[in-house]
């Protein structure tokens, strides 16, 4: 089974730990004001306090998972092993172009006659 992590050739934690290694840090009130700004949101300084110990929580929280060893474990497209059912592919219509085509306006050896639209 193809994943999507496999078919980029990317593993997870290989992944994580390149695009997030120098994360050990802290934001500041002022990245916060920072990124309100550059993101165009009002931000109060009490919103930014809430902001701050929200965004730091998170980034602890990426720190413990990427101290995790994940070196043996298969990358995963889904957290359960989920199959799709498949259905035999036949058709399940018959082929009814000559009706279509009878009570089409313009038909000319089997195709459908239009007016010219472009010049």
């Amino acid at each position: 089974m193809i994943t999507y992590w496999s078919w980029w050739g990317i593993h997870p934690a290989g992944f994580l730990s390149t695009v997030l290694a120098p994360l050990h840090m802290s934001l500041s009130l002022q990245d916060i004001q920072r990124i309100a700004r550059l993101a165009r949101l009002a931000v109060s300084p009490e919103e930014a306090a809430g902001l701050q110990h929200q965004l730091n929580s998170i980034f602890g929280l990426i720190e413990q998972m990427q101290a995790v060893d994940t070196a043996g474990v298969e990358p995963m497209s889904h957290a359960r092993d989920v199959h799709l059912r498949l259905r035999e592919d036949s058709p399940t219509e018959s082929n009814l172009r000559e009706k279509f085509q009878a009570i089409a306006p313009a038909v000319e050896n089997g195709l459908y006659l239009v007016p010219k639209v472009i010049e």
